[in-house]
């Protein structure tokens, strides 16, 4: 464009543009001849970057002032088909459901055209290049061209055939034209999804199993179906049910979830006396319903024959707990009743034999062959055995099958009491004044019957002997408890044996004398027992408490005169002994103060034992750098040079040359009491041993045998031996 003023040929003017494009990014798209006012493009537009621009342009003179006002600039850039169709995803995934109509809605692609899409440059069109399989039909589906819906356009999808199909989609714009519209294509994925079509079928029409009796939990048999449904899908998982033969519900068929078999298992125990077989019709079907329109094959349903194996059973008591009553103390020997069981085998020539299992009090014997109970001993109610008036017994019924089979029975015996326990007195102690009308005595009595063989109890006194009721008197308070107490004025203190003759109320009724010891003794005013009295109470008068103190007093006398005369004879044997020179005792004793070492004990030994042995196999072998402090070097010994011994006067001198000529004589020795190895400095000392010198008083001696000892000892043969100029 050229913009121009009607002032410029009056004056000079300039023309100058502002805005997007201009001076403001992008900067310098477009440019304008100041003196001419053309508006030029400096480099190639793209419209799907910035479809236009606004930009002012200004008029000023040759000293900057306006001439014009600015007028705007609309520039709009023109599309061209420059861009491919987009598809928002590469890969476009959707499902249908076998046998579904035509028409049936399956998914929708999207590609979008960055050109302008009021122009047909950015018009894009649809169409379905491929599909692939091709089965049953080339054309199984279609593709909306403008909205991109794809749908069903013929009928025959069945997933067990086709479960897939791979759909090639294009789009063009320009409309649609291939000739001159760019193109692009997506993949579309169509899965076939699974609709219960096909009902299960048995691979069989009958199927057999067998089951021992009384067994549960246990498969009698497999139940194979097919079904071509998808796999592990309620359109596929199979239902068992029984619809006939097991009226008990005996059996239920539960499926395994993996393999789909329907497995039949005994959930309530079969009576082989009972029922022999059973015949069962089953029919199996899916979770899920079956299809609009399918119908359930007969080979849905089919027969399950299963035989009962007879196994021996134990015999049971039909009655158990068995619980029969009778008065204790019958006597032994006496029949109960009879226990037997029933064996269920009735096909089974098979003989019953009883036993006791449980007998606590061993009170009863059980026939072996007919079960009958009779009595081993008395039974007693009273027994620690009884609990709440019963006894209780096992017994074991077993039978000689193959193998052996037993059941046990429990017979209750309820005893009835008898009035074979007579009252016993209580309490067996008591104490009371030794005047009457201050205190009382409580009594009662203890039954181990029970109602109505204990109380009421009557409470009296013998007539015999006379003292008892001139003494003492009882007074009834009701059926259990009496009191008493004395008759006369005043009692004597001390112990009593009251005898009180207790009757139960039962029929015939028991009586039993008992002793009540009855402590008499002085009170206080409160009524209670003194201390004084108490003692009394107890039987012992002034005399005795007296005499009875008298004899400790005594025996501890004698006890510390005792002691005072073992101290005194101690003193007087030690002072004795202290008197007498031990050199003067004649008694033949040793008094052993130490031990020196051995003596004629310690040299029965035998030297051999300390000698070098004969082998050293054990020595070499040793751990280098190990060795006791007295052990002897092993390797090559030095030689040292024997000198000649010099004779010296003297017995000791003898015994000592002795001595020293066997230790130069012999290396071996042991270092028992002579010679002692207290470190091995290692073979081959160019320096002689030291063992060889002699001591001598004699001053003539010859040291000229040191000059062979080495250098370390050539001063020493210098300073005695002369040297060798001499």
């Amino acid at each position: 464009i050229q913009i121009r003023s009607d002032k410029d040929k009056e004056i000079h003017i300039r023309y100058s543009i502002t805005g997007v494009g201009a001076d403001q990014p992008p900067m310098e798209v477009f440019s304008i001849d100041p003196v001419s006012g053309r508006m030029y493009v400096t480099r190639p537009m793209d419209r799907e970057e910035r479809a236009s621009y606004h930009l002012r342009a200004h008029a000023v003179d040759m000293n900057g002032n306006k001439v014009e006002n600015p007028i705007d600039l609309y520039i709009y850039v023109i599309d061209m088909n420059d861009n491919r169709p987009e598809f928002i995803n590469q890969v476009y995934n959707g499902s249908v459901d076998e046998g579904s109509k035509p028409g049936t809605y399956v998914m929708t692609v999207t590609a979008n055209d960055a050109d302008d899409s009021t122009t047909a440059n950015g018009m894009v069109r649809y169409r379905i290049v491929t599909q692939t399989p091709q089965s049953p039909s080339q054309n199984m589906f279609t593709i909306n061209s403008e909205t991109g819906d794809i749908v069903t356009v013929a009928a025959g999808l069945d997933r067990e055939k086709v479960q897939q199909y791979i759909v090639i989609v294009q789009a063009t714009d320009m409309e649609g034209n291939l000739n001159y519209g760019l193109s692009n294509t997506a993949t579309a994925i169509i899965t076939v999804t699974d609709v219960n079509d096909n009902p299960p079928e048995f691979t069989t029409s009958t199927y057999s199993g067998e089951v021992p009796e009384n067994r549960v939990e246990v498969v009698v048999a497999n139940l194979t179906v097919m079904d071509r449904d998808q796999p592990h899908s309620p359109n596929w998982n199979a239902v068992y049910r029984i619809i006939s033969g097991d009226p008990s519900g005996h059996f239920t068929i539960r499926t395994d979830p993996v393999t789909n078999e329907g497995m039949v298992t005994v959930v309530k125990a079969v009576d082989y006396e009972m029922n022999r077989a059973f015949m069962l019709t089953v029919m199996v079907s899916n979770q899920a319903p079956l299809a609009s329109g399918i119908q359930m094959s007969f080979q849905s349903t089919a027969g399950v024959t299963i035989s009962v194996t007879d196994v021996n059973e134990a015999p049971y008591f039909p009655t158990n707990h068995k619980l029969i009553r009778l008065e204790e103390g019958v006597p032994t020997g006496t029949v109960l009743t009879t226990f037997s069981a029933v064996d269920p085998d009735r096909f089974m020539q098979q003989a019953v034999r009883y036993s006791k299992l449980s007998d606590p009090a061993n009170w009863l014997n059980i026939n072996a062959t007919n079960g009958q109970i009779t009595t081993a001993a008395v039974l007693d109610r009273e027994s620690d055995y009884i609990k709440n008036n019963v006894y209780e017994a096992t017994f074991l019924a077993a039978d000689n099958g193959i193998p052996p089979a037993s059941g046990t029975g429990t017979l209750q015996i309820y005893l009835i009491d008898i009035n074979d326990n007579a009252p016993e007195l209580l309490p067996k102690e008591a104490q009371i004044c030794e005047k009457p009308n201050l205190n009382v005595i409580n009594i009662t009595a203890a039954d181990a019957d029970i109602d109505p063989n204990v109380g009421p109890f009557v409470f009296e006194l013998p007539s015999v002997p006379s003292a008892v009721r001139k003494n003492w008197t009882i007074t009834r308070l009701n059926g259990d408890y009496a009191q008493l107490s004395l008759r006369i004025m005043y009692l004597e203190a001390g112990v009593y044996d009251v005898p009180i003759i207790v009757t139960d109320s039962g029929n015939p009724p028991l009586y039993n004398t008992s002793i009540i010891k009855v402590k008499v003794c002085p009170c206080d005013e409160n009524g209670d027992c003194t201390t004084i009295g108490a003692v009394a109470a107890a039987g012992l008068g002034t005399g005795a408490i007296i005499a009875i103190l008298i004899c400790i007093i005594i025996l501890l006398t004698m006890v510390l005169l005792f002691v005072v005369w073992m101290k005194r004879r101690e003193k007087e044997r030690h002072t004795k002994q202290l008197l007498i020179d031990p050199e003067d005792d004649v008694r033949d004793n040793i008094l052993k103060y130490d031990e020196e070492g051995g003596g004629e004990e310690d040299q029965d030994y035998d030297l051999s034992q300390l000698q070098q042995p004969e082998t050293m196999d054990h020595v070499l072998n040793k751990t280098p750098g190990v060795r006791r402090v007295d052990e002897r070097p092993i390797g090559a010994e030095p030689q040292y040079p024997i000198r000649p011994v010099i004779p010296h006067p003297g017995d000791i001198g003898d015994f000592i040359n002795e001595g020293l000529r066997a230790a130069d004589n012999d290396p071996t020795a042991p270092p028992y009491d002579s010679l002692l190895v207290f470190d091995y400095e290692g073979s081959g000392s160019t320096a002689g041993s030291v063992s060889s010198l002699n001591s001598s008083s004699s001053g003539d001696q010859d040291y000229d045998y040191l000059n062979d000892w080495g250098p370390r000892f050539k001063k020493l043969a210098d300073m005695y031996g002369g040297g060798e100029e001499d």
